[in-house]
């Protein structure tokens, strides 16, 4: 529904699941309060903002895809199960290992760590030590649903460093 997914990703944003917007809007990250394109947009993964009825525009116009660790939209990420965690993980390292994105951007860090489980004790913002897929650079960055505690000038510090990364090339 909201999966945007190809060969050649420059970046794969992996969000906890769709919520309830989202899902009714057919569109990633459409939420009131989520800053997800602001965020982009400030720190320079986009030259302008878009809006998330544009998020099918950044699959051509930059390469970044979209997908969920969870398909089942809610109206927040803590009403997922464990057990849909663990079959989502599954299915997401499937599409990993398929699409092989250059760089698999976690938005959340529960997203990581329900990815990669154990592995991820002790994960923090930012490129992940090792991957967890050949190939597939890992990166770690916040959740941007509105109901983060984080101020939006800390968000874009963080994926500041995604953003010098695809620069960089």
């Amino acid at each position: 529904m909201t999966e945007k997914l190809r060969h050649d990703l420059r970046i794969l944003f992996i969000g906890f699941n769709p919520s309830l917007r989202s899902f009714a809007r057919g569109y990633n990250f459409a939420g009131r309060a989520n800053r997800f394109y602001r965020v982009l947009h400030l720190c320079g993964l986009t030259k302008r903002l878009y809006q998330p009825e544009e998020s099918f525009s950044l699959l051509d116009d930059y390469g970044f895809g979209f997908t969920n660790i969870v398909a089942r939209p809610t109206l927040r990420a803590d009403e997922l199960s464990r057990d849909e965690y663990r079959a989502g993980a599954v299915i997401l390292r499937a599409k990993l290992e398929h699409y092989r994105p250059r760089i698999a951007c976690f938005v959340g860090k529960g997203v990581y760590v329900a990815f990669a489980g154990a592995k991820s004790a002790g994960a923090h913002w930012g490129f992940a030590a090792s991957s967890q897929v050949a190939g597939v650079r890992d990166f770690v960055g916040p959740s941007t649903s509105g109901l983060v505690r984080m101020t939006l000038a800390e968000q874009v510090s963080i994926y500041q460093a995604l953003a010098d990364a695809v620069a960089d090339g």
